[in-house]
């Protein structure tokens, strides 16, 4: 074999965790032997003590923003951002970049893009839009892991909203090759009644984005996949008012999933400092007590995944001179601090490794229908995470891999560190992109 891996912890699969030998050749697993087994291999890493061998996970949230808006972040910054955070595989979002991927000839111009840029594994989604139902299913056919709508303002004029009608007639598109769709789910209206966001307090930017805005936009979503019977998912969710909703859509049979966010789960707007805009995304961080019920949600099964939604912008674009929440670009930077960062509250809350892995590895690979990724089995990729959990370490934004140094998490001691990434059973440097652009159905 080409590469041993012996690990006297390894979380393998249905959530087992203990001792064992995982044997490597070419790219993928193909032996996992419990215990420190004695297999030959052409190289053998032998784990520390203190270190945990996890699967490589796997980010289906990313803004990359490149083409067209690259000084926000890039193929090569966020890559390398992924694998020194564990992650092996992100999935890259339609919008941010220039043009948004509304159609198939601009999925190839971020592929070209990316060609040959990346660290780790990149797959795409695919935007719908106002006008563009009827590019949906050659976008499919070219490998997008389903499509990205709003219902409100997305930030950018160029990726414009659905409204109800739009919402439906694409979903009924979708069902007929049975498509995913991720939906931002706050409601335009509800939003447009609320106070307007201005002004250097975060308790004047929550009331701007309301848990009922929220809660209306994800009935709307059940309501239209239990019409069309297309497969939805409700993106980054942070209203935990919603999860009644969710599981009673869910034990109806709707086929509906749902992630949430580190951000959602780290921190809590009792915390937030005014003109703190590092802190402003959208859906917004929401009361402790929010969190708690977030929380919760992992534990009953109602929340599937948890993912980054990595948002980076430049530090200009967060408007720290003037600290005024209105103005800022809303978007929190983190795809290098996930695994700690949700490592860092699980482990508090009795949570163990094996259960970070379901909600991070495993689950957002098989949303996306990856079938070699997010587990340590045969047969799939040799893609791995060296995780120290015991190890703590302080934010420093200048050190991490992001193209800006703006992050919320900056200063935040977090436990839990990655000590190194093989992507394909090769060790992920940083010097050299070895990732592969990936398309539905062939991973």
């Amino acid at each position: 074999m080409d590469l041993v891996v012996r690990a006297a912890r390894a979380v393998t699969g249905q959530g087992a965790e203990g001792p064992a030998t995982i044997g490597v050749d070419g790219g993928r697993i193909v032996a996992v032997e419990p215990g420190l087994a004695d297999l030959p291999g052409d190289t053998v890493l032998e784990l520390g003590e203190d270190e945990v061998l996890l699967p490589g996970l796997v980010d289906t949230h990313v803004h990359v923003n490149d083409p067209g808006r690259a000084e926000w972040e890039g193929f090569e910054t966020a890559t390398r951002a992924a694998a020194a955070g564990g992650v092996t595989t992100i999935v890259d979002m339609p919008l941010n970049s220039l043009p948004p991927t509304v159609d198939a000839a601009a999925l190839e111009v971020k592929r070209k893009a990316a060609g040959g840029r990346v660290h780790v594994d990149v797959g795409f989604w695919g935007g719908a839009i106002p006008g563009n139902t009827g590019d949906l299913r050659e976008l499919h056919d070219a490998g997008v892991f389903g499509f990205k709508c709003f219902l409100l303002h997305s930030g950018v004029d160029e990726f414009p909203p659905l409204d109800a009608a739009g919402l439906e007639g694409a979903l009924r598109e979708l069902a007929t090759f049975d498509a995913l769709m991720i939906v931002h789910a706050e409601d335009s209206h509800a939003i447009e009644s609320a106070p307007d966001p201005h002004g250097e307090k975060y308790r004047d930017f929550l009331g701007s984005r309301p848990r009922g805005a929220e809660n209306l936009a994800i009935t709307h979503v059940i309501e239209a996949a239990r019409r069309t019977g297309a497969r939805a998912h409700v993106l980054h969710l942070s209203s935990s008012d919603a999860l009644p909703l969710i599981a009673s859509a869910r034990a109806e049979g709707l086929p509906l999933s749902v992630e949430t966010c580190p951000h959602y789960l780290s921190f809590t707007a009792e915390e937030i400092r005014d003109g703190a805009t590092q802190f402003k995304c959208c859906p917004p961080i929401r009361e402790a007590a929010n969190r708690e019920l977030l929380w919760q949600g992992l534990a009953d099964g109602v929340i599937d995944t948890i993912v980054s939604d990595h948002s980076p912008c430049t530090p200009e674009l967060k408007r720290f001179d003037t600290g005024d929440f209105g103005l800022a670009w809303g978007g929190i930077s983190s795809l290098q601090l996930g695994l700690p960062a949700i490592w860092t509250q699980a482990r508090q809350r009795g949570f163990s490794l094996a259960d970070v892995v379901r909600w991070m590895a495993e689950r957002p690979a098989a949303q996306v229908g990856m079938t070699r990724k997010g587990h340590l089995a045969v047969g799939y990729d040799a893609d791995f995470c060296v995780f120290a959990p015991d190890e703590a370490f302080v934010v420093d934004v200048a050190k991490l891999k992001h193209r800006n140094p703006v992050s919320a998490y900056d200063q935040r001691p977090l436990a839990g560190v990655v000590r190194s990434t093989w992507l394909r059973g090769s060790r992920v440097t940083g010097d050299e992109p070895r990732g592969a652009l990936l398309t539905r159905g062939n991973c």
